[in-house]
């Protein structure tokens, strides 16, 4: 523990400043019991945790945190755009799946990359993730079509453009991958929803208005809403795809996507196992930490991320009615992986580590062995055996092979069950 906390405090410095990264100076809170109803009654046995307490924790988190998700269904109209059946060297087959969210044909779509392993008999299983840049930034293929949609970059005016091609390889090892018998399917997120605050005028969130509406309420979705709405719809087009096995579908998230997989995981028990690498505040992290970024720093940074009402939790931590250890049992019975990087101190290790913590309860009322260590992990020793997965590793806010190897590692020892 003492070389761990030696570790993050070497990267400090290159956090913006005003914020806490002492350990010393986290101040006490008490969290709100994931087993205990609202009303102070205990919950005594899974059909409680079914029928009641998971309800109700679910809908805090879509009143107060994320905005409720609309319950509209959309038609959704997809056409293949692409298939090479010989991709990365006769590794794989690629496809390249247009999804319109609708009938209409304006309608706003994204675009999945879908890389199947060539040679594997039987439906395969997946992992499934947003990217940051879209489709073509994930490899250097030049077959991947490059997005029209709004992007982060300034060079070309959030235009995406040829020179971006594979500038995200490094965290998508689709070889590596690939070769252990799994199938990777991505989408720009950006394709669902673009990430500034534009008064939501733009993306899905106006296929869901009432007549005369022209924003979300204070208590419907925020970016991450659509986002993980997004990953959902996802799923929709991957259940119809014969050769995954849409049972073990893998939901991953880094950052920012992080938390939008871990609000997706929640509602959507048809992800088999959730991941979440470096997600932070408003993802893994305990928020009552107040470590690294905070409330009020993501909700005035990132105003659009979130519903309306999360931003009067804004230095009110311990107002909250939940926090994100609760998140994280929405997940159970499911398998979770949470895990953390060493020089990441924005996005609270330590706090993700308690949040999985604090989920663990719930996982043994459900009769599932949760997360089978008390105290932080040292650096790069993962614990993968519980239903509950961990790990810390040596670098930044980032996505490597590391990673990647302990997720596989964890997803075979319970689709190989």
């Amino acid at each position: 523990m003492i070389i761990l906390l030696l570790l993050i405090g070497t990267a400090l410095s290159a956090q913006p400043p005003g914020f806490n990264y002492d350990e010393a100076k986290v101040p006490k809170y008490t969290l709100p019991d994931p087993l205990v109803m609202a009303d102070g009654t205990p919950v005594k046995d899974e059909t409680m945790w079914r029928k009641q307490r998971r309800p109700e924790i679910l809908g805090l988190f879509a009143e107060q945190v994320y905005g409720h998700t609309p319950k509209t269904r959309l038609k959704l109209r997809t056409e293949t755009l692409e298939i090479d059946k010989g991709s990365h060297g006769g590794l794989a087959t690629r496809k390249q799946v247009r999804v319109w969210f609708g009938p209409a044909a304006d309608a706003p779509f994204m675009d999945l990359l879908i890389y199947l392993p060539n040679g594997v008999k039987g439906r395969v299983p997946a992992f499934l993730g947003l990217n940051f840049g879209g489709n073509h930034t994930t490899q250097p293929d030049t077959e991947i079509r490059v997005t029209k949609s709004w992007v982060r970059s300034k060079v070309n005016n959030f235009q995406a453009s040829e020179k971006d091609r594979g500038a995200e390889a490094s965290l998508w090892p689709i070889d590596m991958i690939l070769k252990r018998g799994y199938a990777v399917i991505t989408a720009y997120y950006g394709d669902i929803e673009p990430d500034f605050d534009d008064g939501y005028k733009n993306g899905v969130q106006p296929l869901f208005y009432k007549p005369g509406q022209t924003r979300p309420e204070a208590n419907e979705w925020g970016s991450l809403g659509e986002w993980a709405w997004g990953l959902s719809r996802a799923l929709d087009v991957l259940e119809k795809e014969k050769a995954i096995d849409s049972s073990k579908v893998v939901l991953h998230g880094h950052s920012r996507l992080g938390k939008a997989a871990l609000w997706a995981g929640a509602q959507d028990e048809r992800f088999a196992i959730v991941i979440s690498n470096d997600s932070g505040e408003g993802g893994a992290a305990l928020a009552r930490r107040r470590f690294g970024e905070t409330t009020a720093r993501i909700n005035t940074s990132f105003p659009h991320w979130f519903d309306g009402n999360f931003k009067q939790y804004n230095d009110k931590e311990d107002s909250m009615p939940v926090d994100q250890h609760m998140l994280l049992a929405l997940i159970a019975p499911r398998p979770l992986y949470v895990n953390s990087a060493v020089e990441d101190a924005w996005a609270d290790p330590r706090g993700e580590f308690l949040g999985a913590l604090g989920a663990d309860p719930v996982y043994r009322l459900l009769g599932m062995p949760g997360l089978l260590v008390n105290e932080h992990p040292a650096v790069e020793k993962p614990s993968l055996d519980g239903t509950i997965g961990y790990h810390i590793r040596n670098g930044k806010h980032d996505v490597t092979s590391y990673d990647w190897t302990q997720w596989m590692n964890f997803a075979d020892r319970h689709f190989k069950k």
